[in-house]
């Protein structure tokens, strides 16, 4: 198991239009979350399990915290030409 104090440093980057939010390490992407457990999920295939991932200061959460998880606008759900 890798120690979380040495492992790089954690981005949870701003949502797609669908919600999503790339998970990423340095330059490798670690996988895509569409909810905190993907994210927790995403840290224990990557061995990085023992990561508080509300709190910890390794995780960079970007557009939008651990409790930020919106789906498409309506403005996004209307077809072309019904805006």
């Amino acid at each position: 198991m890798a120690d979380p104090t040495r492992a790089e440093h954690i981005v949870v980057h701003p949502p797609a239009l669908d919600g999503s939010r790339r998970v990423t390490s340095g330059d490798a992407v670690l996988g895509v979350a569409s909810h905190l457990d993907d994210v927790v999920e995403i840290l224990r295939l990557a061995d990085l399990d023992r990561i508080e991932v509300e709190e910890s200061d390794l995780i960079d959460w970007q557009g939008g915290g651990p409790d930020d998880w919106p789906g498409l606008s309506e403005e996004h759900d209307l077809l072309p030409g019904e805006r």
